[in-house]
């Protein structure tokens, strides 16, 4: 007969701590509180033999758990929210593999065991073997990297799943290719619908004219068309959607922190629309209905599982949340999801946040997402100093705050308040001025509430930094939310926006990891891919998507990546205590891939593929 164990959380902490302990830690390399080095997530010590005894002791002890009764007040959470039981046999077993664990200083292990959707045995194949039993699945990893399940830290999830079925622009090579594809499209479009999509970029064309209305209104007829540029704040309206929303050669004025683009000379506009100047259109199209977005969830998460992607740190509207909470209820979410609400005015939304749990195994809303200001790409991003390619008579030669933090000082307020009640803050901030405030705005939370052990609050995307901002990261525990995809997109032209000089401070990955900063790694899709590999490739080489090499300076280890993926994810998102790494304990959210990160050169990581996806000790999806 099967015996079950519950694991105290006090043996957990024990072995963990153990396991990220080696015998000698170089002077920099302060111990953190959740037992990593705060440093650098991945400046792992090479444990000398004294420790890898210990990490043996503490595996040895842990299986030997399963063949006893342990008695714990406090026994963890399984994959579904209920008690761990851990079992004598296990349900599944990874063997023959090259298992990084994550863990600081760790040896590299050959198998793993789940149980109940929990891992309950970390080690040898030998060993790993000896929990099997005649019900046990067994994958054999044929000597394959085997890594905790990824997590993207800056994903718009349903937004995503929408976008599968919509007008892709993201690889047109040219003008003629644009008016090609969206010509396409409104050929299978019904009269009176909205054609949709986007995620164009002119800056490798051989002419990188921005496009107009009059590209695309012949070919799209009364059919309104909204194409948001790639990074999402700039878009293509027709002239069908800038009539329904009134824009014409007599106004509207630009909204407070949005442009509408206009011809110099006649006043009439250009079909470009930047930041909150979108909304003028986009808030005339029709909400999807919550089936569609159900649907659209579904099908996200299946094309994420192809990436190894167990986990996601969401943007999410406020439509989104019941979609989540409908698929946990029917047991269909099988990526975990940490939520923030992204609304323009938080002080209307705090009766929402309250139906809504704030810690589950599936999904909970952490907090709430606001914006700072733009891109680069579309000079909105706000910079103490003028872009070097503005016009004499740019509006806005610096770029600008968008309305939710213009006046700053209003907003600071509001995150204030958020941190009062409790919630994790993620604010959307490019620009190397809005990056100060932000921080400044940070810095004022502590001052006004008082300081607090786990205040994890957010910067997203954190790309352009003042040189002496950047060790404020660490000192204010503020985690970098970056997604290094968008450094192999804005090296194209960043030079050419900034500078040199400003670039040697932008996407600082090595600047921020060497001053005790946190590094969460995502994908920001559907602005870009959501493929990690193509991510980690990018963190680690510096090379952009035109070939050219942009701040290599800043580059960091292929171990430091995927740290940012995994370890650096979990931390961010207050679960390095059940994700992460691979430990006893722990949740069982594994992959499986298909080439060894660690031994091969590095601009082949975006061929990586992850053949096996584990969340939650289920096998999901197929690839």
């Amino acid at each position: 007969m099967k015996r079950s164990v519950y694991v105290p959380v006090a043996f957990l902490a024990a072995l963990n701590g153990v396991l990220a302990i080696g015998s000698h830690v170089s002077d920099d390399a302060v111990p953190a509180e959740d037992g990593t080095n705060s440093t650098a997530q991945s400046r792992l010590v090479r444990l000398v033999p004294a420790a890898e005894r210990r990490w043996n002791k503490a595996q040895g002890e842990a299986e030997r758990a399963l063949g006893r009764q342990v008695v714990g007040s406090q026994a963890p959470n399984g994959g579904d929210g209920k008690p761990l039981r851990c079992t004598a046999k296990a349900d599944i077993i990874i063997v023959n593999g090259r298992l990084w664990t994550g863990v600081p200083g760790a040896p590299r292990a050959q198998a793993l065991a789940v149980a109940d959707g929990r891992i309950i045995a970390v080690g040898t194949d030998e060993r790993i073997r000896a929990v099997a039993g005649q019900k046990t699945t067994i994958v054999d990893a044929r000597k394959r990297l085997v890594v905790p399940g990824l997590t993207d830290s800056h994903i718009h999830l349903i937004s995503g799943g929408l976008h599968l079925s919509r007008l892709n622009l993201r690889d047109v090579k040219d003008k003629a290719d644009f008016v090609r594809q969206v010509a396409r499209r409104a050929k299978v479009t019904r009269p009176g619908e909205w054609i949709l999509g986007g995620r164009w970029s002119v800056e490798s064309w051989a002419d990188p004219t921005s496009p107009t209305k009059e590209w695309v209104d012949p070919v799209t007829g009364d059919n309104p068309l909204f194409l948001p540029r790639m990074d999402g704040h700039q878009a293509l309206a027709n002239s069908a959607a800038l009539k329904l929303a009134g824009i014409d050669a007599k106004g509207p004025p630009d909204p407070q922190g949005g442009v509408i683009e206009r011809d110099p000379v006649t006043g009439a506009p250009t079909g470009i629309l930047k930041d909150d100047a979108m909304d003028l259109v986009s808030d005339l199209i029709p909400k999807p209905s919550p089936e569609r977005r159900y649907d659209a969830l579904r099908a996200a998460t299946d094309y994420l599982h192809r990436y190894g992607i167990t986990g996601v740190h969401d943007m999410s509207e406020p439509e989104d949340l019941p979609v989540y909470t409908r698929a946990v209820s029917e047991g269909t979410l099988r990526l975990r999801v940490h939520s923030f609400l992204m609304v323009d005015d938080w002080s209307q939304h705090y009766g929402t946040l309250s139906q809504y749990p704030r810690t589950g195994a599936w999904f909970h809303v952490a907090g709430l997402k606001g914006f700072m200001d733009g891109s680069l790409g579309s000079r909105t991003a706000f910079m103490r100093e003028s872009y070097n390619d503005a016009a004499g008579d740019a509006k806005y030669p610096r770029g600008l705050l968008v309305d939710q933090a213009d006046p700053v000082e209003a907003f600071r307020e509001q995150i204030v308040r958020a941190d009062a009640e409790g919630l994790q803050v993620a604010v959307h901030s490019i620009g190397d001025q809005a990056n100060h405030l932000l921080l400044d705005a940070y810095a004022a939370v502590v001052n006004a509430n008082g300081p607090r052990d786990r205040r994890r609050h957010r910067v997203e995307h954190a790309q352009h930094l003042l040189p002496g901002d950047i060790a404020r990261f660490g000192k204010l525990g503020v985690i970098a939310s970056m997604q290094p995809l968008h450094k192999a997109d804005d090296g194209r032209y960043a030079e050419k926006a900034i500078g040199a000089r400003r670039c040697k401070s932008s996407y600082a990955y090595r600047s921020l990891l060497d001053t005790g900063a946190r590094l969460a790694f995502g994908s920001d899709w559907p602005v870009v891919s959501p493929d990690p590999f193509l991510g980690i490739e990018a963190a680690v080489t510096g090379r952009a998507m035109d070939g050219r090499l942009f701040v290599p300076e800043q580059n960091i280890t292929v171990e430091e990546a995927l740290a940012a993926y995994t370890v650096g994810a979990a931390y961010a998102s207050y679960r390095e205590h059940e994700l992460g790494t691979l430990q006893v304990g722990k949740l069982a959210d594994v992959v499986i891939l298909s080439q060894d990160l660690f031994e091969i050169p590095l601009e082949r990581i975006s061929e990586t593929r992850a053949d096996v996806t584990i969340v939650g000790g289920r096998r999901v999806g197929v690839h």
